[in-house]
């Protein structure tokens, strides 16, 4: 088996060790919630690293949030215009927000177990099974 990029693997919510194994069990937008695997299905990598572990991933989720926020806001301002109310812009920015929720849900814990945790690393060992 060939060896998965880190950024195909982030893209495809795929475990950080093994780069194969779901993080998440259902789709990311849908009638039923996303649920994050407690261990990988493949390697067994227990995604929780410590107790309390996925409370850092609001941080990053916040720091996407004002990421997208800014975006959209500029987007509507560039095809808006200057002369509109700021309630338009308000509830365009909320709608974002609350549009933007499962991805950044699903993605913060990405970005947290794939790249900002140090001693989670890729294991070449999976590549052989």
């Amino acid at each position: 088996m060939s060896r998965p990029s880190q950024i195909s693997a982030v893209v495809s919510a795929k475990c950080p060790r093994c780069r194969r194994g779901n993080i998440f069990r259902g789709p990311m937008y849908g009638l039923k919630l996303q649920k994050t695997n407690d261990i990988c299905p493949h390697c067994g990598f227990r995604f929780e690293v410590e107790p309390g572990y996925f409370y850092a991933a609001m941080y990053v989720s916040y720091a996407l949030n004002v990421l997208q926020m800014l975006l959209v806001g500029i987007v509507a301002f560039a095809l808006l215009g200057d002369g509109r109310s700021p309630w338009l812009y308000i509830a365009i920015i909320v709608g974002a927000i609350f549009l933007f929720a499962p991805f950044n849900y699903r993605y913060s814990r990405v970005i947290l177990l794939h790249w900002l945790t140090p001693r989670v690393k890729y294991d070449p060992y999976y590549d052989k099974e």
